[in-house]
């Protein structure tokens, strides 16, 4: 009896997984900063990291404070159109970009609360590639939504080469669930926060 495969997007090195060090997370006090009083119910337990992305998300993977506990995550990745950005490279090797963004989603999957909420947005140049891996990662029952953003419109210098090329208006969101799907309430405009605390990584690449 022939063994039952599934549907997944195969590339070269996709199951070749990066050997980190564990790393943990180190206060810089001078550079910290939180409410000189706490209200009731304050929770000065917010974070700025500044680090190599994959070691910072590794550190977070390790605290059981952060892992499994996450409500929600967005993430604005490299879209990989070989722009120029002075932190990092947008213009990989599709394979390897697939791999980069492979390895970080299975991590921000585990950080998330069984409730909790991913997004992730991208625009057409990765965007089918992107979800298929998604998909993959969080399980294709888990995806919620496709959210259509519009970024611009379609007029001036977008419209001066529309006889070889359609305009780019819209950029995608897609938004998955780890396991339940939460109750949203009304947004309202509050303060989110009172504070954060600024930190390194230990043996940290820091951009």
């Amino acid at each position: 009896m022939a063994t039952k495969s599934k549907l997944e997007l195969t590339w070269i090195g996709k199951d070749i997984r990066p050997r980190l060090e564990p790393r943990i997370l180190i206060e810089e006090p001078e550079l910290s900063y939180h409410a000189k009083a706490r209200r009731d119910g304050d929770i000065f337990d917010n974070l700025l990291i500044q680090a190599d992305n994959l070691l910072a998300l590794k550190a977070l993977e390790a605290d059981p404070r952060v892992a499994g506990n996450v409500k929600c995550i967005y993430i604005d990745p490299p879209y990989n159109t070989g722009s120029a950005f002075e932190h990092y490279d947008d213009g990989l090797e599709h394979s390897i970009w697939l791999s980069l963004m492979r390895e970080r989603a299975f991590i921000l999957r585990d950080l998330l609360a069984d409730d909790g909420l991913f997004f992730a947005q991208i625009d057409d140049n990765e965007f089918p590639y992107f979800a298929v891996m998604l998909d993959e990662v969080f399980g294709r029952e888990n995806r919620i939504n496709v959210i259509a953003v519009k970024m611009s419109e379609a007029s001036g210098v977008k419209m001066s080469h529309v006889d070889k090329k359609l305009p780019k208006l819209k950029e995608y969101v897609l938004v998955y669930r780890k396991r339940l799907t939460p109750s949203v309430p009304s947004l309202t405009v509050a303060t989110c926060f009172h504070g954060f605390h600024r930190v390194r990584p230990v043996h940290g690449v820091l951009w």
